[in-house]
């Protein structure tokens, strides 16, 4: 019976959004009410958990998002992301040219939310393929690739950092795991996957209004050490703080060092603080312009952070009307891996919904219990999750139309191009996770 209830609250939040068109959070708040009501919990028992859900979940994470945010602000107002562009592009060549844009788009990746990352780069590679007359997918497909994995599966993007606090993941070692699988996941859903000869046949032309706009100058610009450094703070805290903790005794003098400076919410503190000083400071920007830009950042998640806390309340419901014991009961008898199963559920929820963040924390609050039951690393759980939910985008993904519009292609050609990318990254995902599972 909770099972078939679960299957009701997820088939409800499918018609809330879809043919109805309720906003995530709103159709969240709603499905948790009616799951936490039928699942026999009395009606004022369903509210507190709901607020303690929506509290649980948000209490770091608002802030670590908040301080990434104004981080990829403020290195994008600066010209910062600009300066690694063309720099890395700079280096590499026109004939390694995918290459440039890869290692571009996955430095951005860190600091930046995909779609903000995506239309800021965008021009850069138009203006490119316009340049040497190369077809725009052949550098597009690797950048939004590398934008894609970095957003599916590392923190402190939004999916992964709030399905690593539902999982209660470490996020040092997921964002260190989450690299080792990203990595290769980001070559063969870029520069590879252009080679097939399908995707090479798809060359229309650019649309020159897209491109032509320069942002910004050589002297506007930081110098490429200070960008890339700056971009890069949360991930080095973090990781010397995840390979420390892994590799130092218990007692260690140096543990709570990096501890402390690899918390998270810490270690982006540091890195907005530094951004403050060489993205504006130090470029000539006032207080008062620096300010507009922080107070900018937070209107860019403000909805994603209501959506992240409604998928919170969601999870704590299924907690307080005893379906986690349940379903730990159910899964000793199973022979099916909790990563495939994870990713399963993250990808039916993400073909049905369309949204990878709903889709990973609505899979999140279903599929948690099994960390418990099963003794499985919740990275890895938190890496298969994300990656679940970005399989197959297709046309009730904003996303599928962004890269449809963007680069001039037809529906088909962007099934064949852009969905077959998200696939490969989503299965590649899976497959990562389960190798290095062999090893834990």
């Amino acid at each position: 019976m909770p099972l078939i209830i679960i299957a009701f609250g997820v088939l409800m939040l499918l018609i809330l959004m879809l043919p109805l068109r309720v906003n995530g959070f709103i159709a969240l708040i709603l499905v948790a009410l009616s799951v936490g009501v039928l699942e026999g919990m009395p009606v004022m028992e369903v509210i507190k958990s709901i607020k303690n859900g929506v509290g649980g979940t948000l209490g770091s994470l608002a802030l670590i998002m908040g301080f990434g945010a104004m981080l990829g602000k403020l290195l994008a107002d600066c010209g910062g992301a600009q300066r690694i562009a063309t720099t890395l592009i700079a280096t590499f060549g026109d004939k390694k040219i995918q290459w440039a844009v890869t290692l571009t788009g996955f430095i951005v990746g860190f600091a930046l939310f995909y779609e903000v990352g995506f239309v800021l780069l965008l021009p850069l590679i138009l203006t490119i393929a316009a340049t040497l007359g190369i077809s725009p997918l052949y550098i597009g497909i690797p950048m939004a690739a590398a934008l894609s994995v970095t957003h599916g599966f590392l923190p402190p993007h939004p999916g992964p950092t709030a399905i690593a606090q539902i999982f209660k993941a470490d996020m040092g070692k997921t964002l260190l795991y989450g690299t080792i699988i990203g990595i290769p996941t980001v070559i063969l859903a870029g520069p590879i996957l252009t080679k097939l000869p399908f995707i090479r046949a798809i060359n229309h032309p650019v649309e020159e209004g897209l491109y032509s706009t320069k942002t910004f100058t050589e002297q506007q610009m930081p110098s490429f050490r200070v960008s890339l450094f700056t971009a890069l703070i949360p991930v080095i805290l973090m990781s010397i703080r995840a390979i420390s903790e892994m590799t130092l005794n218990n007692g260690h003098w140096f543990l709570p060092y990096v501890e402390f400076f690899g918390d998270p919410v810490i270690a982006t503190l540091i890195s907005v603080l530094i951004a403050i000083f060489t993205f504006g400071l130090l470029r000539g920007r006032s207080m008062s312009d620096i300010n507009t830009s922080l107070v900018d950042s937070i209107k860019i998640i403000a909805m994603m952070l209501l959506i992240i806390g409604g998928g919170g309340a969601f999870k704590q419901v299924l907690v307080d009307s005893g379906v986690k014991v349940y379903i730990e009961q159910m899964m000793h008898e199973s022979t099916i891996s909790p990563i495939v199963m994870a990713w399963l559920i993250a990808a039916l929820l993400r073909l049905a919904l369309g949204s990878a963040t709903v889709a990973a924390l609505t899979a999140g609050g279903i599929v948690f219990p099994l960390i418990a039951s099963t003794g499985v690393s919740p990275e890895l759980m938190v890496i298969a999750t994300g990656a679940g939910s970005v399989v197959f985008s297709h046309v009730n993904d904003p996303g599928f139309w962004l890269f449809k519009e963007y680069f001039n292609l037809s529906i088909t050609e962007t099934l064949k191009s852009w969905s077959l990318l998200e696939t490969v990254i989503s299965v590649s995902g899976l497959i990562g996770c389960l190798i290095i599972n062999l090893f834990l």
